[in-house]
């Protein structure tokens, strides 16, 4: 599928640095969930995944991943994890404006901390709904509007924040396992780092 290639240089700039800017291991709920996703194996799409630490796990799992993200020094970065890893994924260059996820797709979307200005998470969510096998999961976690000012992640404005009763309507279409907001400690690298107000869901296609 041919997507446009767009420029990131904040993001860019982030993942430039040394080491990996979130941590090299896979998000700490996406990990709990690790029993449901055993019995879910086959194609994954990981959403702004930057440099590729869940795409990485769920590759160990035996999924098929994808790992989708504006920047592309992060999924060089991607890649270099996978094979350190000694597994493979798929990298996709692209802007979730533009990226299509597809029909009846996938058995597993992961969105850890994709935060985007309302209009466009909205389209995007629609399209998670669409892109899911039926039975396939989503697995997401992200801030809640509480979040902003606490300095300790995420991104500054409030709407690009996640509730579950907003998700539940973006949602519309999947059935929710888990849905909880919660405060807790968020420990991934130095940009996440610290108590947190967040968002989890895990959420099925009927």
């Amino acid at each position: 599928m041919a997507v446009e290639k767009v420029a990131a240089p904040l993001w860019d700039t982030r993942y430039a640095g040394d080491g990996y800017a979130y941590g090299d291991e896979p998000n700490d709920f996406l990990r709990s969930q690790e029993p449901l996703l055993r019995a879910h194996v086959g194609e994954a799409l990981c959403l702004a995944e930057g440099e590729g630490r869940n795409a990485v796990w769920l590759a160990g799992l035996g999924y098929r991943a994808t790992a989708v993200d504006q920047s592309a020094v992060g999924l060089a970065k991607a890649e270099g994890l996978a094979t350190r890893a000694g597994v493979e994924i798929t990298t996709v260059h692209a802007d979730l404006a533009e990226y299509d996820l597809g029909v009846e797709r996938w058995e597993l979307v992961v969105s850890i901390w994709c935060h985007l200005p309302p209009e466009l998470r909205r389209k995007v969510h629609a399209q998670v709904v669409r892109a899911l096998k039926p039975g396939g999961l989503l697995v997401l976690t992200a801030y809640t509007p509480g979040q902003p000012g606490r300095g300790t992640g995420g991104p500054s404005d409030p709407a690009m924040c996640m509730s579950v009763a907003g998700l539940r309507e973006e949602l519309a279409g999947l059935e929710f396992v888990v849905a909880e907001e919660l405060v807790h400690e968020v420990h991934e690298g130095k940009y996440h780092n610290g108590v947190s107000e967040v968002v989890q869901v895990v959420a099925r296609k009927v």
